[in-house]
């Protein structure tokens, strides 16, 4: 694994040069006719970037040979403003030409259990595979201030050694349910970059990147391709304390 830390003065500039990254890695792909296979996360600051890509990029990537899909979901319906796919479908995937088909939702109205099995199925069909599990070739990631990733929370570390592609996941505080890929397929991934703004993070930030022995309790600590690259893109207030 190769790590990377980017910091930058505001979470704006952070979005705009992950796109620039993004379209770069996507069009490198396409060129050796490849189709590249990413998956998003919901959250404000992917939401900044998800609104850079769809409006300075929509002409210059070659999305045809983008394969969509998400890292979790809500299980809600996706016109709820807590969807993933609608913030994501409505700053981004509207504003390219990329074929329906390559659109991979999770479809968070249905049973949980049963859409996690058809959803593992799915990613299994259009991702590469390698050591038995999916490959991505990029999975973004944000972080909460309790260190949770994707919907990975603290106390269900067995979501992070899984051997199913997705699992059913419960929020601690809300009981909402979730739909989210493991941590074994986020590790197993070519890049997972991980997006994280704002001062309320820097203190878990601090614990992680530093391997102090408090992070083991934090999910997104033991988020580390086996691999891959792993990227950090930081604004300066998340990276405070650094």
């Amino acid at each position: 694994m190769q790590k990377t830390v980017r910091i930058f003065a505001l979470p704006e500039e952070l979005a705009a040069e992950c796109a620039k990254e993004i379209a770069r890695l996507i069009n490198r792909s396409a060129e050796k006719k490849k189709i590249f296979t990413i998956a998003l996360s919901g959250g404000s600051t992917p939401e900044l970037l998800f609104t850079k890509l769809g409006e300075e990029y929509s002409k210059s990537v070659q999305w045809e040979s983008v394969h969509v899909f998400w890292g979790d979901e809500r299980c809600v319906p996706p016109d709820d403003s807590e969807s993933n796919f609608g913030m994501t479908l409505s700053r981004f995937l509207s504003k390219i030409e990329i074929p329906a088909e390559n659109i991979h939702r999770i479809k968070g109205e249905d049973d949980p259990e049963g859409e996690a099995l058809r959803y593992s199925d799915e990613i299994s069909r259009f991702t590469e595979e390698k050591d038995g599990l999916p490959a991505f070739s990029m999975v973004i990631l944000g972080m909460g201030e309790d260190g949770h990733t994707a919907s990975i929370f603290p106390g269900h570390s067995e979501l992070l050694i899984s051997d199913k592609i997705c699992e059913v996941a419960v929020h601690p505080v809300s009981g909402q349910k979730r739909i989210t890929i493991t941590g074994r397929v986020i590790n197993n991934a070519d890049s997972v970059y991980f997006l994280v703004t704002g001062k309320k993070k820097q203190d878990v930030l601090d614990k992680i990147l530093n391997d102090k022995p408090a992070a083991k309790s934090y999910p997104a600590y033991f988020i580390e391709p086996v691999d891959g690259d792993l990227i950090w893109y930081l604004d300066r207030d998340a990276a405070g304390l650094l």
